[in-house]
Formats: structure tokens, sequence, C-alpha cells
């Protein structure tokens, strides 16, 4: 049966364009139920099963499918997800309306209606000819919706009594709607509320923890008190920004104090980006990551960024009077200069809430369900939540989400989600890292399995069309200990003319990854692979990262090489790109290739090539240096484990060799031939990647820290950073320069991958570069398969696709993969941070060096070199224990303690960028 619509729409040029919409309604779409003579053979995929005993309900005793509306599936999506709800229909409506609201609830939703042991079923609803609705005049697209749920819901009901009437099978309907309940039962459709249906499952009572606090008035805390000020409209806030009334940004919660905020402005304008938020009532209710509007305060209530320390610690959310005098403590005696726009939260854009992690902080009063939920990132506020459970999560890492905050709440109101184990326990803490930092870890399904290559697996003659065959070159790569997933090697023979030939040879993983399969998806999501201290989270499946694409010694492999004709000056004479079959001669830790290269007693091929190449890596370095490129420093720490408990039984900050450097920059010199190319050839869809020069005032704290040592560093180019920083040495503290770098390092502004059509500034700060891209490491960065996908085209050794070519496409592609990017480094610091802890908790006291980073009213921040350490010591005050080193989400029973220093220099301000190649 065919449905038309036809409407008339206005053109841009001012005509008028006639639209006809068809919408085909069949006869022939399943129930889902097993068993149904009407639906025999219509059911494809996941299906409901025929007897559903489980969750027994004391509202509901007979056998039951549940069909929820669709606010039930955006609010109660953790309660769908229980093991224990089963046998659910979902309507097309509602699976429309929700991919719509919410892209993450969608997939989710998606996730669970693809596992077949929860017996989720998507009944198409708006193409089946009896439960299709036409939207009546006068009513709105969301009554229509509410009809056409319940119209399904009816006709399920009616639809199983046909398939057996000693089945007394029924279709409950679940919503939260009041008006939309009362419909449904006066048309005779069996209706309940979420809340309701859940506190029916007498058997799962653990159920109730997890439902979602939506009604903000019923749970408002006793008191009644306004704290804060009603969020505006979003009618008002859009009027309000469009005017210049309000500001629209991104609310950034600082790590270091919890009554203070920034909100980066959106635009293109450079000036004025931060507004400074300081105070409960001024933040009002947002959290980190939300998109607010902001309204600018008049300069004469301007503040200073504050130099004090603050963490929420306090158990009594209503004692609003000490939250007052803490705010006093905050403000800062500043000159004018020091002064930033500074502003008050007047509404909610996007609330960006996510599940959170963290630890339940029980309620002292005895018998109480309401507990506070401390999160394990300190810029996320703590968390009311209601659970008969308290006493078994205590000590547990456990998830809760945010429902929502009234305005008469200190905190705002959530449920308890999931419990993930003991806190402290290695497994526990390391998915608790991967959740915080929204890395992909799950094991790759099956759809993505589907796409690898069936073993054995060896080079075909059809591998080897347009492809040069280098296995008789000498070839070898150089990595750190335990290196598995192998992406480059190298080499550099003579040529007999005068000249060298020099080879970076990168796994030439797009091979094997195709454009648009499950595969390939699945790589672009995860965007890079994640190191941490004892785990690996791969971007791509074990299969290729650790075998067939990996560079190991003595087999074949497929390589995309790049290939240079160099003099003895290492000046480019000629450079090439061509896909090849290499076959590395042997893999070198960075340790053994630089006891080849020192040892007079070895001569060997291999051996020949490392000096080679070592010889023209230090001639490349300096004039790199030359040109302005920074040489910085960052603490960096090797765990030695415990080959039985894997428990960390030493650690050392990590070696850097000649070979190191060999390595870096012959991979630097590739990435930039690479990116040249590729720009030449797609001067718009090139994939890039640029480092901005910081602004003037984020060196102001490098500058103050030299200034007390009588040292001067100049910041308005990078090479007189470079200049300034080399001559930065103090021969009665030989760690200063280091330590200088360190600060140079927090300077910097993030590198970050774009599209060469949305951009104009390429150059890369940090590498004293023009252009540059990533190249040399496809099996653990999706940045470098693009690359990879427009050399071969850029060089005809393969065909392009239309999502290459697009830079819109390009541009979200970099935007996820900078977020992938800068997680996977949180995540890896996370884990240091973690086994940092854990080598401490087997120790007994400690005493070592540490130096001043920064200074606070009431703390300092300090460094450990030897641990590569960073954390926060407050100062000593009366009644108080004695100062102890804190840093991000630790375990309980390990703690540092550290004598009160004496301070009598300046407090610095900070700008806490990252910069990295």
């Amino acid at each position: 049966m065919l449905k038309s619509k036809t409407f008339l729409k206005k053109t841009r040029a001012g005509g008028v364009m006639k639209i006809v919409r068809e919408h085909y309604l069949r006869d022939d779409i399943g129930c889902g139920a097993p068993g149904c003579a009407a639906c025999d053979g219509a059911h494809e995929g996941p299906v409901l099963e025929p007897q559903p005993l489980d969750p027994a309900s004391s509202l509901c005793p007979r056998p039951h499918y549940l069909l929820p509306d669709t606010n039930v599936l955006l609010h109660q999506i953790d309660v769908l997800e229980d093991p224990a709800i089963r046998n659910v229909i979902v309507l097309q409506t509602v699976l429309q309306e929700v991919r719509n609201r919410s892209a993450p609830v969608y997939k989710r939703i998606r996730d669970v209606t693809n596992n077949q042991e929860k017996h989720f079923y998507t009944f198409t609803n708006e193409h089946h000819r009896e439960t299709y609705v036409e939207q009546e005049q006068g009513e709105n697209a969301n009554d229509r919706n509410d009809r056409a749920i319940r119209v399904a819901a009816k006709w399920y009901n009616e639809h199983l009594k046909k398939m057996s009437a000693e089945n007394h099978l029924q279709v409950i309907f679940i919503t939260n709607d009041k008006k939309n309940k009362e419909k449904a039962i006066k048309e005779g459709i069996p209706a309940f509320t979420c809340e309701e249906y859940v506190k029916s499952l007498t058997a799962n009572p653990e159920l109730i923890d997890r439902l979602a606090c939506l009604s903000e008035e019923g749970n408002e805390i006793e008191s009644g008190r306004i704290i804060f000020s009603e969020h505006l409209p979003l009618s008002k806030l859009q009027q309000g920004i469009k005017s210049g009334t309000y500001v629209q940004g991104t609310f950034r919660a600082s790590r270091e104090n919890y009554l203070e905020a920034t909100v980066w402005v959106h635009g293109d304008t450079e000036e004025d980006k931060e507004i400074i938020l300081q105070g409960l009532k001024n933040l009002n209710r947002a959290v980190h990551e939300d998109i607010v509007a902001v309204e600018l305060l008049p300069k004469n209530q301007w503040v200073a960024p504050s130099s004090v320390v603050l963490h929420d610690e306090g158990q009594n959310e209503d004692d609003v009077e000490k939250e007052e005098e803490r705010e006093r403590i905050l403000k800062t005696a500043a000159n004018e200069k020091m002064l930033k726009p500074t502003g008050r939260v007047v509404g909610i854009i996007k609330r960006n809430w996510r599940p959170y992690c963290g630890m339940l902080s029980k309620s002292d009063i005895k018998e109480s369900r309401r507990h506070l939920f401390t999160p394990a990132d300190r810029r996320i506020p703590r968390i009311r939540i209601e659970t008969r459970q308290a006493s078994a999560l205590e000590g547990r890492r456990i998830i809760v989400a945010i429902d929502g905050w009234p305005r008469n709440s200190r905190y705002p109101n959530g449920h308890f989600v999931k419990n993930l184990g003991d806190v402290g326990d290695k497994e526990t803490e390391t998915e608790v890292l991967l959740l915080e930092h929204d890395v992909p870890h799950q094991p790759f399904s099956q759809a993505v399995l589907s796409f690898l290559p069936k073993m054995p697996w060896s080079i075909t003659e059809k591998d080897m069309k347009d492809r040069e065959d280098l296995r008789h070159l000498c070839v070898c790569s150089v990595d750190p200990p335990g290196c598995t997933d192998i992406d480059d090697a190298l080499h550099c023979r003579d040529l007999g003319n005068g000249n060298l030939e020099v080879g970076v040879h990168i796994a030439d993983v797009s091979h094997f990854i195709r454009p648009g399969n499950a595969l390939d998806q699945e790589s672009a999501r995860r965007g890079t692979t994640v190191y941490l201290c004892e785990k690996r989270i791969d971007m791509v499946p074990e299969l290729l990262s650790s075998n067939l694409c990996s560079l190991r010694c003595n087999v074949d492999r497929l390589a995309f090489s790049c290939i240079w004709e160099m003099n003895h000056n290492a000046e480019i004479l000629k450079v090439r790109f061509t896909k090849s079959a290499i076959n590395s001669k042997a893999s070198l830790t960075y340790a053994e290739a630089q006891m080849r290269i020192d040892s007079a007693a070895m001569k060997d091929d291999i051996t020949t090539s490392l000096r080679g190449l070592n010889k023209l890596a230090k001639i490349l370095k300096k004039r790199r240096i030359e040109k302005g490129a920074l040489t910085l420093s960052s603490p960096e720490v090797r765990f030695h484990m415990d080959s039985e408990t894997h428990d960390p039984i030493d650690l050392q900050t990590k070696e850097l060799r000649e070979t190191n450097s060999m390595v870096e920059e012959f991979m630097l010199l590739a990435n930039i031939s690479v990116a040249k190319k590729i720009h030449e050839e797609f001067s718009e869809h090139a994939l890039l990647r640029k480092h901005p020069a910081p602004p003037p005032s984020n060196y102001e704290i490098l500058v103050k820290a030299a200034k007390s040592k009588n040292l001067e560093i100049k910041t308005d180019t990078a090479k007189s950073l470079a200049d300034s920083l080399d001559r930065a040495d103090s021969p009665t503290f030989p760690y200063l320069n280091t330590l200088l770098r360190i600060l140079a390092t927090r300077c910097m502004m993030q590198a970050v991958y774009f599209c060469s059509g949305m951009d104009n500034d390429f150059h890369h700060y940090g590498l004293a570069s023009p252009i540059y891209t990533h190249f040399t490491s496809p099996i653990r960065r999706y940045a470098d398969i693009i690359v990879h996908r427009l050399l071969a085209v850029a060089i005809g050794a393969d065909c392009t696709y239309p999502e290459l070519t697009d830079k819109h496409k390009l541009a979200d592609l970099c935007k996820n993969l900078n977020f992938r990017h800068k997680m996977a480094q949180y995540a890896q610091r996370a884990s240091v941070a973690f086994h940092t802890q854990l080598f401490f908790k087997s120790k007994g006291i400690v005493s070592e060096e540490a130096y001043i980073l920064f200074v606070r009213k009431n703390a300092i921040v300090v460094l450990i070199p030897k641990y590569g350490l960073e954390g926060t010591v407050f100062f000593e005050e009366k009644d108080k224990p004695k100062p102890r080193l804190i840093y991000d989400d630790e375990i309980p029973g390990v703690s540092i303690a550290a004598d009160t220093p004496n301070m009598d220099i300046d407090e610095p301000e900070r700008k806490k960028k990252k910069r990295e190649k």
C-alpha cells in the first residue's frame, strides 16, 4: 500500500517547488513473537522469547513484553540495559525520536537490540499497515508520535490474543508521561510508569537504584532554600546571544579549585576568548563541558584567577554558609593587568553529562538512603544519590549518572549505574581510567573481525601489482623493548655515485583496511592505540597490529616506502614514494642498535646501515634546531614489573639514547616529505598536522621562573625561545634547565590534525616546519591511514573514494582524531600515576628530592624527578594533619608526606597547555 504527501516549498531563488513524498505500508512486518502464525517467516534477527517469565512483577503476574515510549528510552536507559530487563519492543517511532535527540543513547539502544540475550525487538510500526497513523489537523508532531505509540501497543495486545487464546501474553506500555498513561489506560492498554514497574520487580530490588530521578521538585533537599538563580529558557538565551547580551561557550571547571571555572567563548575572534567564573552562584549548576550562556559582569566586578587550591570535601550538603566563607578566600589582591573578563552562567544551552566513575561517600546518618558520590574527576561536582546498598558499595569504584540539578540543592541528583569493583584493584582501576577518558576498549565485534584476511596469509602476485620488491635491501627496525606493533623500518646504503640512499618503510595498513567497511569504521572511531603501563588498547585487531602489519624481522611484509637520495651532508637530492614489499633483517631495541653503532668490532651490513643513518640524523637534527625547532622536556618513567604479580617493583626515568633521536629524525623527515606531496596533489583535502604558536600570555610563568634565577627567556620567536633555553644554565642548580624546559612544555598549545581546505595556518611551531603530517604510524594512528590513502592516490597506486575528497567530512574526522588523541595521552598519564601509587603502596617511608613548580596561597605544586611524580602539597594549618602530596584520584592508603617549606617568592600563574609532536 502506498501513501503520498504533497507540499509546496519556497526555493532560495524565490520560486515554488512541489515535493511529493511516498510512504510505503506493508503487511509482512513480523511482530517478533515466536510461534505467531500470522508473522511466520517475517522475523529477521533477534526475536522475543515465546514465554517471558522473568522478571517477575507483582503488577503484571502474566507473561509480558515491555513497550517503552521515547522518554523512558532516553532517561531510563541504565534500567533497560540491566540483564534483568528482557523482551522489550522498541518501536520505529521511538527509535527515530531517540536518534534525533541523543546520539549516545541511540548507540546504546542499538547495542542492546543487537545483543541476542536481551531479546529486544525493533518493530517497524511506521511502515506497518495496521499501526501507521497520519498526523491529524491541529495535532503537533509530539502528540502524533504519542498516539502512534499507543496505537502500536493496542495492536500488539490484540494481535497476541489472536495468536493463542491460552497464551495470555500481554504488552505493557511503559511511560512517565501522566497524560499519555491516562489515555492508554482509557484505551484498554496496560500502562505503568517506569518507577511503578521497576518497584514491582520484587526479585530485583537493586534495579530501583538505577532509576533516574526526573522529578526535580520531589527530589529537592528538605530545606527548600533557593541557592541558585533560575536558568533562562533557551529562546531567551538565543535572543540574548544574538543581541550580544550573553555569550555562548564551553564551561571548563578547574581541577584545583571547585569554586572556579572558565568559559571558552565560541567564535572566530582571538580576543577575550576566556571568561572567568568564581563562586557557587556564578557557576550556577553548570557541569564541566556543558555549553552555557554567560552574562559578563561590569568591569569593576572583574577578578583575577585565584591562587588558592580548594577541594570540595564537605559532607553536609546544606552548609552553604561554609561555601560563602570559602568564596571570600578566593579573592586575590591583584593589579589591573591581572584582572580577566568575569561573568556568571545564566542558562544551559546543552548538557554534556556522561556516566561518571568514582566512590561513594557514605552518609554519617545511620540507615540513610541518601549519600554523596565523589567523582574520580575533580572537575565534576559531587552527586547526591539514593541507594539501599551503601554498605556494599563502600570502598568500591562505581558508576553514577546525573539526572538533574534543582535550584535549591547544593549538589546535582543522580542514580547508581554499575559497580566496577574494589578500589585499588588493578583491573578495576584500569577500567575506571579507560571509562573516564572515553577510550573505546570493548573486544572487536565479529562484524569487524570478518574483514580480516584469512590465515595462513602470504604476499600474492596480485598484492605485488603497483608495488616495488625491496626484499633484497638491508632493512631493520629500532623500537622500545617488547614492542610487537612495529610500524617503521629503515635502511641506508651507498649508491656508488657518491650519494646515499635512505629509506623509511612504513607498514601498509591501508592495504588491509579498505574504506567504509566495519573494520575501517571501528578504526576511525578508536582513532589511536592507547598504551597503558601493562596493557595496550589496539586501534586495529591484533592479527594486524602484532602480526600481518608489524614489520617483524625475517618475514615478508607489505610497506609504503619513502626513499631519498642524499649527499653526505644530509641534503635531499631526490625523493620518491612507492608501495613495496620488504623483509626486515633485524628487529632491534634502542639499546641494541646503540651497542652496534658504538662497537668497533661490528662491521656487518646492518651496523653499517645504522652508522650511516645515525650520522645523517645528527646533521638533520642540528639543522632543524638552527631553524628554531624546540627541544622541550617532560618527566617520563618506566616500570619494571614482577613477572608473577605484574605489580611494579622498580621505577626509573626513561633513558634516551642517540638511536632514539636517530629514528625520530627520519620519521620527522618522512612526515614532512609526505605532507608536501599530498598537499601538492590535494590542496583542499590533505590531512595535515599543525602546532599553533602560543599567545605571549602563555609564557608568563616561564619568564617569571627564569627571572627568579636571574635568567632571561625570550619568546618572540621559536628560535629565540630555543636559544634562550640553551643558555639557561646554572652551575649550582644542574636540574634548572630541565625544569625550565618542562615549564616551556606547559606553555605550548596542543598540536592538532586539520583539513588543508579548512585552514590557512599550516605551520608547526615546535618543529619549525611550514608543513607537517603523520605518515609513520598507521598501526596505531588512524590519521596515518588517511594520509597513506591520499599518498597512494597521489602516486597512482590506489583509487580515491568520495569521503577522501570531502573536506567537511575530513574536518569532522579530524575533530574526532584530536579528541581521541588527547584522551589517549591523558589515559596514559593516569596509568603511570596509578602504577606509581601501587609502587609506593608496597614501600615504607621514602625520602626524595622535589622541585617546586608552582606556588599557591595555601599549597605548592611539586615535581619529584626520580619518579616523574607531580602533585599538590598543602601548607600545614593549625589542628590539621601534616601536609602530604595530593594527586588526582589517589588510592586510599597511599600518602606521601612533605615537610612544610618556607616560601618567599611571588606566586606565578599558569595555563596548562600541552605540546606534542
